[in-house]
């Protein structure tokens, strides 16, 4: 299993912070959160990936995922006019030609909160409308649109390992993909491991984390209350060997490097127990 960094929390820090700190502590690669000061699309088609892309050259370490900002201000594609969607569309679809252009395997996307007053009548047809035209745009650049569930704190629709499920039933293609945080199955009181049992070959990336009944707060690993140990060892179980990105937020912005060192030592602690390469 591969052991990336999300970068959110060091968004007070210099971004090359974040390329020293994966490699001196033993992260197999980033996925970089594309906000400001250090990844936001518009300033990386302004000529800010080429600062991106000599980091990750110097340092030897790629970027796996690129996941834009888009959950909230001033991007949400599941929430306002169909103008503002147009929008929130295109800023992805740059987001998308710069993950190509850093060399990322996939850009992730999360379904955010589509307003109090909309039924699920108008929340579905909206999302698959604009995740089909995502994916069109992603297969012609060959990369892979993952979607990701949140907790019910911030998706009032999208929440759950069957939401991923019936979206892939109505738009079917081979770059569309899908992954688990494991906050909100947690919190929800949904089985983690039955991401893997529904969405079998669409399984393809996890946000593993700590959490506490009743918040969505992404806490470090070993200091919360999900029985990370046991995870680790069912995923030894199934032979997962794909991607699992360590997803501090800003919960940690005072001092990231330290809170990163900690969560990727606790993390490779509980593999070397349970006896997991």
């Amino acid at each position: 299993m591969k052991i990336g960094m999300f970068t959110s929390g060091y968004q007070r820090n210099p971004l090359e912070h974040c390329f020293i700190d994966a490699k001196e502590y033993g992260y197999d690669y980033i996925e970089l959160w594309g906000g400001r000061p250090h990844a936001f699309a518009p300033d990386l088609k302004n000529g800010d990936i080429k600062h991106v892309r000599k980091l990750i050259d110097k340092y030897e370490m790629p970027i796996l995922v690129y996941t834009p900002e888009h959950n909230a201000y001033p991007y949400n594609y599941m929430i306002g006019s169909e103008n503002q969607r147009i929008d929130a569309l295109n800023y992805l679809k740059l987001s998308l030609e710069m993950a190509k252009e850093m060399g990322a395997k996939y850009m992730l996307t999360s379904p955010a909160n589509g307003g109090y007053l909309e039924s699920y009548d108008y929340l579905w047809p909206r999302l698959y409308k604009t995740i089909r035209e995502l994916v069109e745009y992603a297969a012609k650049l060959d990369i892979k649109l993952m979607v990701e569930p949140l907790t019910p704190y911030e998706s009032n629709f999208f929440t759950r390992a069957n939401d991923l499920k019936q979206l892939f039933n109505e738009v079917d293609s081979n770059y569309l993909v899908g992954m688990c945080d494991i906050v909100p199955p947690f919190v929800q009181h949904e089985s983690i491991m039955a991401y893997f049992d529904k969405l079998e070959d669409k399984m393809h990336h996890m946000h593993i984390i700590d959490g506490v009944q009743g918040s969505d707060s992404h806490i470090v690993p070993c200091e919360g209350s999900i029985p990370l140990k046991e995870l680790v060892y069912e995923l030894k179980r199934i032979n997962y060997q794909k991607s699992a990105t360590l997803e501090l937020v800003t919960g940690y912005i005072n001092e990231p490097r330290m809170y990163s060192k900690r969560s990727i030592d606790n993390i490779r602690s509980l593999m070397k127990e349970v006896n997991f390469n």
